[in-house]
């Protein structure tokens, strides 16, 4: 693993994002992040709960009774996975627009990072809000997401226009629509974008990212509509299909795929192999926390990532795991060097709690490859 970062770090040295042009949508939350209180000592004095099953066991307890959770803001950015990968792609130099729930008349304030940094921005609707409780284990997201009901294929016309949405949907390097979960029209989008395209004069085609970001609350008939969806893109890109692990585990339940194991208990390998032979995107990603894998070609590919015992900021890590992802893939990196440059992108955010410039993204590989092994 060291070897593999000093030759990613070497390999980096002699690229550069810029002149990369990438579309993003179509989501937009504000995130407010917050901490659980487990024991309140004095009015600015308290402890938080640090893990998901204290909380749980919160709501258990009070079952057929009452109970009330204090919930203290720590901090309010921007958010939706969309504008996250967005954004970590911006940071990092690429040419990037961005068409979502970013708040119309007026763009939401929180959203201004991302609106600096893109070339183009189309608000299209209302943001959803998020309130993040954070532990050390993981994150509860309790969101309300009213704004992106507005977010369909007719408003997409009205406001971007028909010629603008083909030419950014296929002269770019990458393409990537976000959140199929919570944007509820996202099915209508594609449908749309699919009768729209056509393939590229010189036969080349770019890449298309597609993260459905906790699928488990949809219809599974709508889950397999969406990865025959995905399958149709072919005709235009390169598919990537990214999961986490709870997301694998559903995909894989809903498509019914044969395992050694229950499908939450399958290890990493199992599971993206057999899933990427199902689903026969051009490539099938997963990535938990400790690790990322990869099956493309037939071919599996596993990274470890940097460890952290004190994450400062884990919501939108995944997105920001992506963006470093599909910048590897833009830069023509080997898909093992591109897993761990999203583990890369991912572990400079959860510790700094913002994406890094190109610069920082190339001093923390160096730093993870002088570090490897240890908390840090």
């Amino acid at each position: 693993m060291q070897e593999l970062l000093r030759t990613l770090h070497k390999r980096l040295e002699g690229l550069s994002p810029a002149g990369l042009r990438v579309v993003v949508g179509f989501d937009g939350f504000v995130d407010e992040i917050v901490e659980a209180v487990d024991r309140r000592h004095s009015f600015a004095s308290y402890t938080r709960m640090t893990k998901m099953e204290q909380f749980g066991q919160r709501i258990l307890k009070a079952a057929g009774l009452s109970t009330n959770i204090e919930l203290v803001p720590k901090a309010i950015k921007l958010g939706g996975n969309g504008p996250i990968m967005a954004n970590a792609l911006a940071k990092c130099g690429t040419s990037v627009t961005y068409m979502g729930s970013l708040g119309t008349p007026n763009i939401h304030p929180v959203f201004g990072e991302l609106v600096e940094g893109c070339s183009q921005v189309y608000a299209i609707a209302e943001p959803g809000h998020t309130d993040a409780v954070e532990f050390d284990d993981g994150k509860i997201m309790l969101g309300k997401m009213e704004g992106l009901h507005a977010v369909t294929w007719e408003a997409l016309q009205e406001v971007v226009g028909v010629e603008r949405l083909k030419a950014a949907f296929t002269y770019c390097d990458l393409a990537a629509t976000i959140n199929w979960t919570m944007t509820p029209f996202l099915q209508d989008i594609w449908d749309g974008l699919l009768g729209l395209l056509e393939p590229r004069e010189d036969g080349t085609k770019p890449f298309l990212f597609i993260d459905l970001c906790d699928p488990g609350k949809r219809q599974p008939e709508d889950l397999l509509r969406a990865l025959e969806t995905m399958r149709e893109f072919a005709r235009f890109y390169r598919v990537i299909l990214g999961l986490n692990r709870k997301e694998a585990t559903e995909v894989a339940n809903v498509r019914r795929l044969q395992l050694g194991k229950p499908a939450e208990e399958a290890d990493l390998e199992e599971i993206v192999t057999a899933l990427g032979e199902d689903l026969g995107l051009w490539c099938l990603m997963v990535h938990p926390v400790s690790a990322a894998g990869a099956y493309l070609e037939g071919q599996y590919f596993e990274v470890e990532g940097p460890f952290t015992s004190k994450p400062r900021l884990t919501t939108g890590a995944g997105d920001n795991f992506n963006a470093g992802f599909c910048l590897g893939l833009m830069l023509k990196l080997e898909v093992e060097y591109c897993l761990a440059l999203g583990k890369a992108v991912s572990g400079f955010y959860v510790r700094q709690m913002r994406s890094p410039s190109w610069q920082e993204l190339l001093d923390f590989v160096d730093l993870w490859a002088h570090k490897h092994g240890e908390d840090f």
